[in-house]
């Protein structure tokens, strides 16, 4: 599926988000490539774009922190980049028309235009997509607390960044990573202090497991957070349903509003659905009243949803904001909150 990046900055972060995962990520900015690539800001293990699209590539890095190009990166890894293409003219095409199924063709691939359009069309769409589990740790792990352990954290991996567990534990809480498919007795067999669900690809209408899982949590009372993925999860496990959009939010630049406080926050962003939940006012769930705490200022999409009954909130987009920006850090913060209110 081809989608546009409104990033200016942090590309090596959007090359190793697993939210891409089978995704061709077209770059809105026109430079791309002029710090290089280090070994100290990937977010995962690996870079998960299916194909990379900028206008103008940089010859030369510039930044002290490389230790490669993006060209050599891109070669060792096997994901095709294709430059000289006008970005913009094809966010345009993007916008207009929607987020679509694409192909990179070069060398001996390229055939006539109606071959190659039968190949881009034989791929399957994002819609009905089930990634999650491709992404997801295989085995569980921990990432300790930075200096005295507060809290204990069940974060199941759904595409987790690797920033997420880090700005956790930046404030005292011990993550214990699980894969997408750990089970509920899994999930409080680490006795969690809160569970957290993390972003990840995919179309969250099929991920029924992920979703059994966090009723469990819910039915249990316990402080609960979700970003992006997560938070299509916790809609679906409200009672609400989710839906395609577009073209999506994908960047470092997206405005949501805090309704709690009015705030707005420049956000970072990368999600192709979204919950469709009433803005209006507070719903009746089986699990107690819940509301749209955030919304996206440039269209009106759900960003956030927060159980007024029970320790639970999530958000739309990425709190931990590599490569930033940093508005939204007070939601971890809000989250350890929660934890300590359960404690008292």
């Amino acid at each position: 599926e081809a989608v546009f990046s409104t990033g200016m900055t942090g590309y090596q972060e959007t090359l190793t988000d697993p939210s891409y995962h089978r995704q061709v990520v077209v770059m809105t900015a026109p430079h791309i490539g002029n710090t290089g690539v280090n070994d100290e800001d990937p977010e995962s293990r690996r870079i998960w774009v299916a194909g990379y699209v900028v206008r103008d590539p940089a010859r030369v890095p510039s930044s002290w922190r490389a230790v490669r190009t993006l060209d050599e990166e891109l070669t060792a890894q096997g994901v095709v980049g294709i430059s000289g293409v006008d970005t913009r003219a094809l966010t345009r095409h993007l916008r207009e028309r929607g987020a679509m199924r694409v192909g990179i063709f070069s060398g001996d691939a390229v055939a006539d235009e109606a071959a190659m359009l039968a190949r881009v069309k034989a791929a399957p769409e994002m819609t009905g997509a089930d990634l999650a589990a491709e992404v997801a740790t295989a085995e569980a792990y921990t990432v300790p607390a930075i200096g005295t352990r507060r809290f204990t954290v069940a974060a199941v991996d759904l595409g987790i960044k690797g920033m997420t567990p880090h700005r956790m534990a930046e404030r005292g809480i011990e993550v214990r990573v699980l894969p997408a498919t750990a089970t509920v007795e899994e999930v409080y067999a680490v006795e969690p202090d809160g569970v957290f669900f993390s972003n990840g690809p995919g179309d969250p209408a099929t991920a029924d497991h992920p979703v059994s899982v966090m009723r469990g949590v819910l039915e249990r009372g316990t402080p609960l957070f979700g970003i992006c993925f997560g938070n299509q999860i916790l809609g679906r496990a409200l009672g609400f349903g989710t839906y395609k959009l577009k073209y999506g939010h994908r960047g470092i630049n997206q405005p949501v509003r805090d309704r709690l406080t009015g705030k707005v926050e420049v956000t970072a962003h990368n999600h192709g659905f979204a919950v469709d939940a009433p803005v209006d006012g507070p719903s009746d769930t089986p699990y107690g009243r819940v509301e749209v705490s955030h919304v996206c200022l440039n269209d009106g999409v759900v960003e956030g949803l927060r159980l007024l009954d029970r320790p639970a909130f999530s958000v739309q987009y990425h709190p931990e904001a590599a490569a930033g920006p940093h508005d939204a850090a007070y939601l971890f913060d809000r989250f350890v909150s929660l934890m300590e209110g359960q404690r008292a």
